[in-house]
């Protein structure tokens, strides 16, 4: 069965474009020109496996529509958009995108962060993994303690699980962000670091459970081993 995505861009040329280039790299893809025609059926986005959302949308934002889409969906998404300020950039990572390109871009880049996607959504799926006395299930980006639910972002939830594939071993900086985003730049480093403070404190009622920087390369973060 082929994936099916959703993709919201209000350019004619572009999202014909983009969405032809879809479906010949063996893709389903629903283009919506109008993000208000998403907004009056939420319920069927499940039916697809991933959204590309412009940020520059007539009506409501692409920023704004994710928030909308995240109500009632953990699809992954991510953005598309000719703007390069860093700011924007920032705001759509912490929207919980999971990945952000700047137009133009090469149609071969994003069949790849499409797919990379894809493969680490489904590589998490019915996991439920035990740190500490927290139990961590990946597929419904949730963290639970005791009779408590934390609700994680997707990318919070794909750090998460990375951190804890490196259980008490140093990871690189570097590393982290070409996994999770696919480059290494200062701005995405910013934007690291405010998700490991989230996940320092989600951690915090499991005082075995620690979040270490490692001056000039990483972090090590230390789950008990039972």
């Amino acid at each position: 069965m082929k994936p099916k995505i959703l993709l919201v861009e209000d350019d004619p040329d572009l999202g014909m474009v983009l969405k032809q280039y879809l479906e010949f790299s063996d893709f389903e893809v629903n283009w919506i020109a109008n993000p208000e025609e998403i907004l009056k059926s939420k319920k069927q986005i499940d039916q697809y496996q991933l959204a590309i959302l412009d940020v520059m949308l007539p009506v409501i934002d692409g920023f704004e529509l994710s928030k909308e889409i995240r109500k009632t969906s953990d699809i992954p998404f991510l953005f598309l958009t000719a703007k390069g300020q860093s700011i924007d950039r920032i705001l759509g990572l912490k929207l919980g995108a999971d990945d952000y390109i700047t137009k133009p871009c090469e149609p071969e880049e994003l069949i790849l962060r499409i797919k990379n996607i894809l493969k680490r959504n489904q590589s998490s799926t019915k996991l439920i993994i035990k740190l500490g006395n927290y139990s961590f299930i990946p597929s419904q980006f949730q963290l639970l303690f005791q009779n408590e639910t934390i609700q994680l972002t997707e990318k919070e939830s794909e750090l998460l699980l990375l951190l804890s594939k490196n259980n008490q071993k140093i990871i690189n900086r570097k590393e982290i962000l070409e996994t999770l985003w696919g480059e290494n730049d200062y701005f995405l480093g910013r934007s690291l670091d405010v998700f490991m403070t989230r996940l320092r404190k989600y951690f915090q009622k499991d005082e075995r459970i620690k979040f270490d920087s490692v001056r000039g390369i990483g972090f090590k973060v230390e789950f008990p081993k039972f």
